[in-house]
């Protein structure tokens, strides 16, 4: 199809290797870094893993705004933006419980909901896209937040906060994992009665 020109210049091509792409990129590879400095037995590296963890969920909010308002918006982009997310936060988790820091029973229930919640979202796509909710994203601020507080060394008596806000987190991941497959089964039927009155 070829661009009208009384419409105006055509929309430029978004280059697969812009700044979003690239951010989000990055974030796959500190995964093993942060990974590694977590298994290094000095305190040092716990602090350096805390630091990496950090930097690469921040970049997790930076690369959806530079994309959102620089018209970065790819493909690629929004595979790969979710499954570094999960990668970050998956490998936290699993980490932590293979140290003993985290009952292994909140990681497997975490990354169940997150990976099936992923293949609702693939199954249904073609009658439509699943946007993220408000729930969605406060489940990733609580995940990044909890975390966050497990890696940082604290002293004993306050490891009741890093406890309490990964309840929070792992309440609000549940509830928002049956809110997605509601609206999937809701999409689906309303995409099905649609199909079949035309």
């Amino acid at each position: 199809m070829t661009h009208d020109p009384a419409a105006g210049p055509a929309p430029r091509p978004v280059p697969l290797w812009n700044i979003a792409n690239i951010l989000t990129m990055t974030r796959l590879v500190m995964v093993p870094l942060f990974v590694v400095c977590m298994f290094l037995d000095h305190p040092g590296w716990r602090f350096a893993a805390f630091a990496v963890f950090v930097v690469a969920a921040i970049t997790d909010r930076v690369d959806g705004e530079l994309a959102r308002r620089r018209n970065l918006v790819t493909d690629f982009g929004k595979v790969a933006d979710p499954i570094a997310d999960k990668a970050l936060t998956g490998a936290a988790l699993v980490v932590l419980s293979l140290l003993g820091e985290l009952w292994w029973w909140v990681t497997i229930a975490i990354l169940v909901r997150e990976w099936g919640i992923t293949a609702v979202r693939f199954a249904v796509i073609r009658y439509g896209v699943i946007p993220a909710s408000r729930g969605g994203k406060l489940k990733t601020v609580l995940q990044v937040l909890a975390i966050s507080v497990y890696l940082f060394p604290l002293p004993d008596p306050l490891h009741v906060v890093a406890h309490v806000l990964m309840a929070a987190a792992l309440a609000v991941t549940l509830w928002t994992g049956v809110d997605y497959v509601v609206a999937a089964a809701r999409l689906r039927r309303s995409a099905r009665a649609e199909a079949s009155g035309k």
